[in-house]
């Protein structure tokens, strides 16, 4: 297994599993026959899908698990009455909050019955190591209708910038690979000096980050935790807000998702003031036009929001300022040689990496660009896919933000002790975009 994938598996506490949580929500009655035979064909295609995790002294390993049956991985529930979004959501939440059985590979599919009378759902967990956002939109297109691999936009903050050296991220090759290397290709040594120098710089920038300020959204985790999301919006009209605005659609939705979390700050009388809060932005590394492969290939940047920014315009600003520094920043390369790195190295160093960089964070916010036409699973229509990860190291807020044919989608992940009512920041986050429109008109 490789270090960037034993490292999710480190990460699990009680209080937080490190399983990505799915929702797609479908348009019609979807039928459990035809979603197994999707899934044998389909799903387990994907051979790790078959495996699972095994600890041993040297570390952890991939076996085929020996006893695997598709029916311990897939269930059929039907929610309480009235069965709408609200207990739908409480069961995913529910879900969210339990870890999945260790003895087998580590994922689960729950068909949801009766949800809004005519509809089904599908509840998707899959444990962060065996795949990450965007291999898993990957997984997605090939369980569509005629399975073929479709081309997924990406528009922003999830595609890797170009402007750093490919080699940066591989930090944690061994000397004698680097020695012959550079034997080979000794014009390479200044560039690896350039780039090393670079790293070095981003790390002691890393060390030197102050605390995260002390507000609601932060504390003594437990293991409950809930899901909201809202109403699809038009991605056009937030595109258009960008073309207005002079910025991108992501600067957009992570300026609105900072209106919310303030108005939600303000709605409880808490100081907001010059407030700003660091939330973790993934972004994918994996190279325009190479093979789609399970695993984690991502690294991260430290983004500040500006909750403390009032005016919705000057927010976005703000955003869009931060971005732009960061994209030809090398720290995404580095956090992902040093996550590599730690899945290698003891325990103990990896339990104090995590907690240095949660200790630095207040949210994880992943945004994934999904395909820009209607996609079918087992013959019904995909209404909506949403999607959140896990957040690691004392984090307590989850972010997800997910376009689909043309719509994009907003949802929550937070820790129960702290923010109980998570829908409400979600239904702030559609006024902030209102609140947007309205001052660019």
């Amino acid at each position: 297994m490789s270090g960037a994938d034993t490292a999710w598996l480190r990460m699990d506490r009680p209080t937080s599993p490190m399983v990505i949580t799915a929702v797609i929500i479908l348009k019609g009655r979807l039928d459990m026959s035809r979603l197994m035979r999707l899934l044998r064909t389909r799903l387990l295609a994907f051979e790790r899908f078959r495996w699972r995790p095994v600890e041993e002294a040297a570390g952890f390993y991939w076996e085929d698990d020996p006893w695997f049956d598709l029916g311990h991985h897939v269930h059929r529930v039907a929610l309480p009455r009235p069965g709408g979004q609200r207990e739908l959501q409480d069961l995913v939440s529910d879900l969210a909050s339990t870890p999945l059985d260790a003895s087998r590979p580590l994922w689960q599919v729950h068909l949801v019955e009766g949800y809004r009378r005519s509809r089904s759902a599908l509840i998707v967990r899959v444990h962060h190591c065996y795949a990450d956002g965007a291999a898993l939109m990957h997984v997605l297109l090939a369980l569509t209708r005629d399975g073929r691999q479709r081309h997924v936009p990406s528009h922003g903050a999830t595609s890797a910038s170009g402007g750093w050296l490919p080699w940066l991220g591989d930090l944690t090759r061994t000397g004698t690979q680097l020695f012959w290397e550079l034997l080979q290709h000794p014009g390479k040594a200044f560039d690896y000096a350039q780039a090393s120098t670079a790293a070095l710089g981003e790390a002691a920038r890393l060390l030197a980050m102050s605390p995260e300020p002390r507000t609601r959204f932060r504390g003594q985790l437990g293991p409950a935790k809930r899901i909201a999301w809202c109403d699809p919006l038009p991605l056009d009209a937030v595109k258009e807000l960008g073309r207005a605005l002079g910025c991108t659609v992501n600067d957009v939705l992570l300026a609105a998702a900072a209106g919310a979390l303030r108005a939600y700050l303000m709605a409880h009388r808490d100081p907001a003031r010059n407030l700003d809060i660091r939330v973790v932005v993934p972004v994918n590394l994996r190279a325009a036009g190479a093979p789609e492969t399970l695993g984690n290939e991502f690294g991260l940047v430290f983004l500040a929001l500006p909750l403390g920014t009032a005016d919705p315009l000057e927010r976005v600003r703000a955003v869009h300022a931060r971005m732009q520094a960061l994209r030809e920043s090398p720290q995404p390369l580095l956090l992902l040689g040093l996550q590599g790195l730690a899945g290698q190295a003891p325990r103990a160093f990896q339990d104090q990496l995590v907690h240095l960089l949660g200790s630095h964070a207040t949210a994880v916010v992943t945004n994934v660009p999904g395909p820009r036409q209607r996609l079918e699973l087992a013959g019904v229509e995909i209404e909506q896919p949403l999607f959140w990860v896990p957040q690691a190291g004392g984090i307590a807020l989850g972010i997800s933000i997910l376009s689909y044919a043309g719509q994009v989608q907003f949802g929550l992940m937070t820790d129960a002790g702290l923010v109980r009512d998570p829908e409400r920041i979600v239904a702030r986050f559609t006024a902030e975009i209102g609140r947007l429109q309205e001052a660019v008109a």
